[in-house]
């Protein structure tokens, strides 16, 4: 009987990266994701959380290690050539166009995908049912809608291209109580449409609440990883600021 293996999602060996002449920031990060997960990365500020993600999008070329989705090899990639393999990026900032409108926004994101698996009239019907607060007003200005509204536009941007990937980077930031529960409710709605999140979030209690697993990132090194619902708060603060392994 032919063994079935399970290829993760998500792959990282031994990243390392860093800016300039700097020291490394991550420093040899190995990670598997299953498929269909939300995995959470916290840890304090200042630990990589931020650079671990812009490299894996491609946007910071690693000093060293692979990246690979659903099991290809995505490391000499560009940022574009990771989304045409299945990985998405949303970035914190600056991740929506607001001179333009929410259905220019959304044009745009496929605009040079037209080869993607997925990409079409049919994907976008499923996204946008997924987005009611935006769907109804392709007019508006995206620069006129409130920073929830944003990420929801973000967020349907990045799953037009039909990723199995998802990056997100700290999405819940400067955002309501209110706003954060609506955006973290989209984030399960995303895993739940079949696309596997890495999520990269300082709101700890709400990035826990949704995940199914968690890593601490402490000084560029994965300090801990568990089931999301059994991190307490005291075994957070210990490994925030005393050790990483």
């Amino acid at each position: 009987m032919t063994e079935v293996v399970d290829i993760p999602a998500l792959r990282v060996r031994d990243l390392r990266a860093g800016y300039a002449d700097g020291g490394d920031i991550v420093c040899g990060i190995d990670l598997d994701q299953a498929p269909e997960t939300i995995l959470a990365v916290i840890g304090p500020n200042g630990s990589g959380k931020s650079t671990f993600v812009k490299a894996v999008a491609g946007l910071l070329r690693p000093r060293a290690g692979s990246i690979a989705i659903t099991g290809r090899e995505v490391s000499a990639l560009s940022p574009a050539g990771r989304v045409a393999m299945g990985l998405a990026y949303v970035p914190q900032e600056a991740n929506v166009f607001r001179g333009l409108t929410i259905r220019e926004n959304l044009k745009l994101a496929t605009e040079f995908l037209r080869r993607r698996a997925g990409v079409g009239p049919e994907q976008e019907a499923q996204v946008l049912a997924m987005f009611p607060q935006i769907a109804g007003r392709m007019r508006q200005l995206a620069g006129n809608l409130s920073g929830g509204q944003r990420q929801m536009l973000a967020f349907a941007c990045a799953l037009l291209a039909n990723p199995e990937v998802m990056l997100l980077d700290e999405p819940s930031a400067g955002l309501s109580p209110r706003f954060v529960a609506e955006i973290m409710e989209t984030i399960m709605r995303v895993r739940a449409a079949g696309v596997t999140v890495l999520l990269v979030e300082q709101n700890v209690s709400a990035a826990l609440r949704v995940a199914d697993e968690a890593v601490v990132l402490v000084a560029g090194r994965i300090a801990h990883r568990a089931p999301a619902a059994t991190m307490a708060a005291a075994d957070l603060a210990d490994l925030f600021f005393a050790r990483a392994s």
